[in-house]
C-alpha cells in the first residue's frame, strides 16, 4: 500500500513531532514579531485615517472660510462699485450743471454782443439816414433858391406859421 494513503504510525508521529516544533520556534521566534508588525500596521492605517479625517475636516473648515472670504470680497467690491457709481454720477450732473452754466453765460454774452452790434448798426443807419437827409434838403434848397419868388413865397409861408 501507499504510505501516504495510509500513514504508519511513525510518520503520524514524526510528522505531528515536526510540526509541534515548527510550531514552537514560530512561536517563540516569528510569532511576536508577526503580531507587532500587524499591530503597528494596524496602527498606522488608524494613524492614517484618523489624520486623512483631520486633514478632510480641515479642508472643510479652509473651504468654508473661502467661501466666507469671497462672499465678504463680493460685498466690499459692490460697496466700492456703488460709491464709484455714485461719484460718477456726481461728476456727470456737476458737469452738466457747469456746461449748463457756461451755455447760459455765452449765451448772455451774445446777447449783449448781439444788443451792441445792433445800437452800432441804428446808429450808422440814422447817421447814414441824417446825411441823406441833409443832402436831400440841401439839394432841394438850392433848388428852391435859385428863384427869388419862391424864395419870397417860402419865408411868408414860413412867418405865417411861426406865432410870436
Amino acid at each position: 500500500m501507499n504510505p501516504l494513503v495510509t500513514p504508519e504510525i511513525g510518520l503520524v508521529f514524526w510528522t505531528t513531532v515536526s510540526f509541534l516544533v515548527l510550531f514552537f520556534l514560530l512561536a517563540k521566534f516569528a510569532w511576536k514579531p508577526i503580531m507587532g508588525a500587524i499591530y503597528d500596521r494596524e496602527r498606522f492605517i488608524e494613524d492614517s485615517l484618523s489624520k486623512a479625517e483631520a486633514a478632510n475636516e480641515e479642508m472643510a473648515r479652509l473651504v468654508s472660510e473661502n467661501e466666507s472670504l469671497l462672499k465678504q470680497a463680493r460685498a466690499e467690491r459692490d460697496i466700492i462699485l456703488q460709491e464709484a457709481k455714485k461719484v460718477k454720477d456726481q461728476i456727470v450732473s456737476e458737469a452738466k450743471e457747469t456746461a449748463h452754466k457756461e451755455g447760459a453765460r455765452q449765451i448772455e454774452l451774445a446777447r449783449i454782443e448781439i444788443n451792441n452790434q445792433k445800437a452800432i448798426a441804428l446808429a450808422d443807419v440814422k447817421n447814414k439816414v441824417a446825411s441823406l437827409s441833409l443832402e436831400i434838403a440841401e439839394k432841394v434848397l438850392r433848388k428852391q433858391f435859385e428863384d427869388s419868388s419862391k424864395q419870397d413865397a417860402l419865408v411868408a409861408d414860413l412867418l405865417k406859421e411861426v406865432k410870436l
